[in-house]
């Protein structure tokens, strides 16, 4: 023990004055050691950890979904989107953290009496929402590998889709994850242990799925042309077929041409902005500067905090997606079995994906026949379906909604069925799992800041417990056995539309003298800031403008009126907050 007198500073989390952990301190004095003699890079990978956090929450449910779905739609030609989604996202989590260790100030009171209080209130408000929202799909993720993979030993295995069930292992996980964030609330040891049990999780679900990749890469299935040309951007690709399906369509009359390109967009655009939204999600702007703040970090630890988001968050990010959408491409792109490409409607119906595909190529049959269509008997109809060239058929296989544990069956060949879905169903759990946990800490400190109880640990309990509780809700919520990971899509393409709201505000606050001072970038380097910036708020605005746009196009009208009255009323809060700010006199 220590007989000098302890230090005190200024609690960013409290507003009052704290003693400062002998860790902090010492953290400190290794970094500015390690800055001083030009080898940082031991250093940072001792201290990394908030990089790890953002890991936890963006390796989930929906990055699997997403990077699944665009394997199915358009093979390797869109690994593009999740990589540019990525960078464009540490930059923006870059200026996140070099916004907070330079000022020491809590984003939300600094947002809301330096910026506008709209924009702090739409910040914190979506974060929550979106909390809420994309705990639900982790939850399924995790009981659905349970139960096609970790306990599930042969065609009986399994828990089964009884309620009973899905309570009983969804409280389970309830009650496991809220006490690994209480862990994470102790600071020494226990977060110590917390840090090492999300690297762990996150280094385990890499190699899984790199494990797919690799085994792909031995049997001769990877085409290294094709991967280098699908890490070229595309932006044709929200408004046409991607991958080989671009060809199929092509190579259809004009009316089968368009009725496949309508359907098969709706999907594309949503699965799209799906990976856009859960490569950097708006809570995850918001756990970032204050998972920093409570380890103590300022201005000494801006350097650590880029190496954490590009060794911790972007890497692994990354190389997971990446290996998904490669074996998903490979597996499921462009590829039907013998029977549903059959013209004989017997042979035909004997494929799996038959009933998956029916509707779709009835409506394609229908629209042949027009308004013969309504007369027309059904035996007459699937006999057509059967007569329908094999390409569309590939198409309509392309829609189907698949199992993402079907990707397990790519490491059978090497390490056999069972092994295969243990490890795949490791790396999945995994993912659900860290998500889950990483979603219920951001609720508790957004809960606290919305009560302006930053040092409250009962609202704190309060605000993780909503998190954890509305993730559960998902067995009342979603039962279709056959669409619960596509609620992971639906929560992404909702999150994508709150996500220009974090990044403007960011953007503002980056540019602020007022907010950062001295310390705000000039010259080169803030031309270099706004560029990047700009082009993700660019990005994530485009996106959630197709998002709305697909709300518009939906069936049903209700959802974009919902969608637009929200945004209006918001768009006329924001508008208001800056007018306000204009009259008030200014404080410098």
């Amino acid at each position: 023990m220590s007989d000098s007198t302890p230090s005190t500073e200024t609690n960013p989390l409290t507003g009052s004055d704290a003693v400062v952990s002998d860790k902090v301190l010492a953290d400190r004095a290794m970094l500015k050691k390690a800055q001083a003699e030009g080898k940082t890079l031991g250093t940072y990978v001792k201290l990394s950890g908030p990089g790890w956090l953002q890991s936890a929450i963006t390796l989930g449910g929906g990055s699997l979904a997403g990077s699944l779905f665009l394997g199915v739609l358009g093979g390797t030609s869109m690994l593009w989107l999740q990589l540019v989604a990525i960078v464009l996202g540490v930059v923006m989590l870059s200026a996140i953290s070099y916004v907070t260790l330079s000022t020491g100030r809590r984003p939300f009171e600094a947002i809301n009496r330096e910026i506008n209080p709209a924009l702090g209130w739409g910040w914190i408000i979506a974060t929550v929402l979106a909390n809420m929202i994309f705990c639900m799909p982790q939850f399924s993720l995790c009981y659905d590998a349970l139960d096609k993979n970790l306990l599930s030993m042969g065609e009986a295995g399994g828990l089964g889709d009884s309620s009973a069930a899905r309570w009983t292992v969804t409280l389970l996980l309830f009650f496991a994850a809220g006490f690994i964030v209480l862990l994470n609330t102790k600071q020494g040891k226990a977060a110590k242990v917390f840090d090492i049990f999300l690297k762990t999780l996150i280094g385990m679900v890499v190699l899984c799925f790199f494990g797919v990749a690799i085994l792909l890469l031995v049997n001769g299935q990877i085409n290294f042309a094709n991967i280098f040309a699908g890490l070229i951007p595309d932006l044709t690709q929200f408004a046409r077929p991607a991958g080989e399906l671009r060809e199929s369509v092509a190579s259809l009359s004009p009316e089968g041409s368009s009725f496949w390109t309508k359907k098969l967009m709706g999907t594309q655009r949503s699965v799209m902005i799906s990976a856009i939204a859960t490569a950097v999600g708006i809570n995850m702007t918001f756990l970032l500067p204050y998972s920093m703040l409570a380890r103590g970090w300022d201005k000494t630890f801006r350097g650590l905090a880029r190496f954490d988001l590009s060794t911790g968050m972007a890497i692994p990010f990354v190389l997971v997606t990446s290996c998904v959408v490669i074996a998903s491409a490979s597996s499921f792109h462009n590829v039907i079995d013998e029977n549903l490409a059959s013209s004989d409607l017997a042979t035909m119906q004997e494929s799996p994906l038959f009933s998956k595909v029916e509707g779709d190529l009835i409506a394609r049959v229908d629209s042949q026949l027009g308004e013969a269509a309504t007369t027309t008997d059904e035996a007459t109809k699937l006999q057509m379906v059967a007569e329908l060239p094999e390409e569309e058929k590939r198409l309509a296989a392309a829609l189907v909604k698949r199992n993402a544990f079907e990707l397990s069956q790519t490491l059978a060949p090497l390490l056999g069925d069972k092994l295969a879905k243990l490890i795949f169903g490791l790396g999945v759990f995994g993912m659900g799992f860290s998500t889950i946990i990483i979603l219920m800490l951001i609720n508790g400190y957004a809960i606290r800041e919305m009560f302006g109880r930053p040092d409250s640990q009962t609202i704190f309990i309060i605000g993780v417990l909503i998190a954890g509780a509305s993730g559960a809700s998902w067995v009342g919520l979603w039962t279709d056995p056959d669409l619960k990971f596509w609620l992971a899509i639906l929560a992404s393409t909702f999150a994508v539309m709150l996500l220009p709201i974090a990044y403007f505000t960011f953007f503002l606050m980056m540019n602020s003298n007022d907010i950062l001072g001295d310390d705000r970038p000039t010259g080169g380097s803030r031309l270099m800031w706004n560029l990047f910036m700009g082009l993700a708020v660019i990005g994530a605005t485009a996106s959630a403008g197709v998002a709305v746009y697909e709300k518009y196009m939906a069936p049903d009208p209700l959802s974009f009126r919902i969608v637009a009255v929200i945004w209006v009323g918001y768009a006329i809060a924001v508008a208001l907050g800056f007018a306000l700010k204009k009259k008030s006199p200014s404080v410098n």
